[in-house]
């Protein structure tokens, strides 16, 4: 039983595979925090980890009870302006201007397994044994609002997670100005925040600071999670490691505006609040209406950074990622994007494809420019159409010609975006995001298709229904190129102007939700202008995502390990692309390009057609190599070795070990060469200290133990009169170590 319920004192004890979660009915009936952490046993009792005093300068609830006081205790879902005078995780509107509320325990409910939400993502069981939920319900008398908090914890996971809904039971009208998905109190605030914060082409750099009296957060407010920050923040130990030590993450199921934060007040208590950002927000709810906040994840791990990441990785996979693709293996593809751009016909793409072919590559992508009049990025996004100029007999033919070969096919979309030269907005102008009156900008020459108007979200799904229906389309690679500006949508009164950001992340969702109910052979890859919107919520409907527009293989260090904190590698599509690299023009080695890549959804981006014969052998290699290794690449334990955040950011080091723990594979990369090295090891990790292993191209064996607190000697670089050595030195380098158990069966 993963929940403990003290009716006689009013805790609740959740409990899951080393983790506690714990909290009460307070004095008042709200609810109060108790503690969070390492897994406790239970007791009847938890009364003795609140503290209650009186404080002079503090406001007090009751009059003949100085000591009890909101500003001073730990909250569960805590409200603004009755003695606690923290941001609070909610505020409500009401019709005579009072922002004052008072939601107080009703009753508690426990169901097995894991209710969905309603038109939102979030995780999910697959039986009823394997996580509990406990639903929390409050009222507040005056509004006739009800509130109910409901929390699952998973047996065999360290994680829980937190989502509420508003009804509004009573006559009249309310405003929710503030409605967020989780609050935790704790006890102090000796932390350190870690973040993953960025912009395009450089996403989810790890950012470290200590944690301060006062508010410290990330947040979005372009319509999308963004490239600037992840919906995901984390609080560890000052002591705590890469693989030792506590801490907790926060991770958000959402892929609109967040906001993410922790208030550390004047007795360094410290409040983690994260949900939808209140800032422009604001939900109108009548009389019978409800509103569902999205889903927050808590994680907590005793074993450091990397253990924190862990649990992410299998949650996320396993219970968030869903439909077919979710447990195979990825195919190899090549996307013509950096190969052709907007140049093509179908001569060109066969081209690529035979060669491909020949390579062993499996899915060819047909990205931007197959529709409409669509020859450069100032026109057609909306006429999901085939471009007859380029492709005279329409896709299916070429899908056909593409699977004789063995291949699958897939394609690019941008369903969310039109330009103004467009037939659509010839039709439908009044389809876009905008304000009347008020000039709307644009990027990259284009506008924001209005989803949070059914009417629009209907359009595409048949427009885009028609295209997946008309060929085997096995692969759609879903792209988004620019945020909100100029916020407003025609398809709604005045009252709920600032509701259109979350509504049209609900109409993403809905149009994600029909195709996959259309089309679940359909693999799914969400992208926005690269990793903008690099989020849990995408993960729901598309269980990969582009990881970057960046594929410098150096660049994709930074990004991939920084994605690593939350993501597996199942998720992130990493991609060969030609040198000198498009995006930073750094000239690196095919090998490095690989592998780089190779712990990802692996692929290429380039015309091999113009690769040298040399490199067409290797690109053979590589993808023979990587298919008799991609389980182990794309859904193995991941390890973070050296971190490129740290010291003098020259190397980095990562590792995937599978399940049994009998194969395992190494990657250390240097990105500038030094003058004669020293000699250098790295200790491995998730190994069995007990089993024996063998290193491709090495001689002898080495036990597992030895492998991780002596480590693996690394081969020397040039020393400037070695005869031995790496075959391939100098900036830019990389080393793979392949491990087998000397007793595998």
């Amino acid at each position: 039983m993963p929940i403990f319920i003290n009716e006689e004192n009013m805790q609740f004890h959740l409990q899951g595979k080393n983790v506690s979660y714990v909290f009460h009915v307070m004095k008042n009936r709200q609810l109060g925090h108790l503690y969070i952490g390492n897994k406790l046993r239970n007791r009847e009792d938890f009364s003795h980890l609140s503290k209650v005093e009186h404080r002079v300068a503090s406001s007090y609830v009751y009059e003949e009870d100085p000591s009890f006081s909101l500003d001073l205790l730990k909250q569960e879902y805590p409200s603004y302006g009755t003695s606690d005078y923290r941001e609070p995780a909610f505020q409500l509107l009401q019709p005579n201007g009072s922002r004052i509320s008072d939601f107080t325990y009703r009753a508690h409910e426990v169901v097995e397994g894991k209710p969905a939400l309603d038109g939102l993502p979030a995780t999910y069981t697959e039986s009823g044994t394997e996580a509990e939920t406990l639903v929390i319900h409050l009222h507040d008398d005056v509004t006739e609002v009800s509130l109910e908090l409901m929390y699952t914890v998973f047996h065999e996971r360290n994680v829980v997670t937190r989502t509420s809904r508003f009804i509004n039971r009573g006559e009249e009208t309310h405003q929710l100005q503030r409605a967020l998905s989780t609050s935790v109190d704790l006890p102090d605030a000796d932390y350190s925040l870690v973040q993953l914060s960025g912009s395009w082409s450089r996403e989810r750099h790890i950012q470290e600071r200590r944690l301060q009296q006062g508010i410290q957060s990330i947040t979005s407010t372009r319509g999308t999670s963004s490239s600037q920050h992840n919906p995901f923040l984390a609080l560890k130990r000052p002591e705590t490691t890469e693989h030792q030590g506590e801490v907790f993450g926060f991770s958000l199921i959402y892929s609109g505006n967040f906001l993410a934060q922790v208030e550390v007040d004047h007795y360094e208590n410290a409040r983690i609040s994260m949900g939808i950002n209140p800032f422009d927000f604001s939900w109108t709810m009548e009389p019978g209406e409800t509103f569902q906040t999205p889903e927050a994840v808590i994680a907590f791990s005793n074993e450091g950074m990397n253990g924190l990441s862990q649990s992410f990785h299998d949650l996320y996979q396993k219970r968030l990622a869903r439909g077919q693709w979710r447990d195979r293996e990825r195919p190899v593809l090549i996307n013509n994007w950096e190969a052709t751009y907007f140049d093509f016909n179908e001569e060109k793409l066969l081209s690529i494809a035979d060669r491909a072919n020949e390579l062993g590559i499996e899915l060819f992508v047909l990205d931007d420019g197959w529709f409409g009049k669509r020859n450069d990025d100032t026109t057609s996004l909306g006429d999901w159409f085939v471009d007859e100029s380029k492709l005279p007999n329409g896709l299916a033919p070429l899908v056909e010609q593409m699977n004789e070969k063995g291949m699958m096919f897939g394609l690019w979309f941008e369903p969310e975006m039109i330009s103004r030269e467009s037939k659509l907005y010839e039709q439908h102008s009044e389809w876009i995001i905008h304000v009347p009156e008020r000039h709307p900008s644009t990027g990259r020459h284009q506008l924001v298709l209005d989803f949070s108007n059914p009417e629009v979200v209907d359009y595409i799904y048949e427009r885009m229904s028609a295209i997946l229906s008309e060929a085997k389309i096995d692969y759609v690679k879903w792209d988004m190129n620019r945020y909100m500006t100029e916020i407003g949508s025609i398809a709604h009164a005045s009252e709920r102007q600032m509701e259109v950001p979350h509504r049209y992340i609900l109409g993403v969702y809905r149009l994600y939700e029909r195709l996959l109910e259309s089309f679940p052979h359909v693999l799914f890859e969400s992208c926005a202008s690269g990793g903008a919107r690099f989020d849990p919520g995408m993960l729901y409907y598309a269980p990969q995502g582009w990881t970057s527009d960046d594929t410098d293989a150096v660049e994709r260090l930074s990004i991939q390990y920084g994605t690593s904190m939350v993501y597996p590698l199942s998720s992130m599509g990493a991609h060969i692309s030609a040198v000198p690299n498009h995006q930073v023009k750094r000239m690196t080695s095919l090998k490095t390009r690989g592998d780089v890549a190779y712990f990802g959804a692996f692929g290429y981006e380039l015309d091999v057609t113009e690769m040298t014969k040399e490199e067409q052998r290797q690109v053979k290699e590589q993808v023979s190599w990587y298919k008799s290794h991609r389980g182990l690449f794309q859904y193995g334990q991941f390890y973070r070795l050296i971190s490129p955040f740290q010291g003098d950011r020259n190397e980095t080091s990562w590792m995937v070990v599978s399940a049994d723990r009998k194969k395992a594979i190494v990657g250390v990369y240097q990105i500038l060469a030094r003058p004669n090295p020293g000699f250098n090891r790295i200790r491995l990790k998730g190994l069995d200290p007990e089993d024996e292993y063998k290193i491709e191209g090495q001689a002898g064996t080495y036990f597992g133990d030895e492998l991780m607190h002596a480590g693996i000697q690394l081969e020397s670089a040039y020393n400037g009169a070695q005869t031995g050595g790496i075959e391939e030195s100098g900036d830019f380098s990389s080393q793979l170590f392949v491990l087998s158990s000397v007793n595998e069966s």
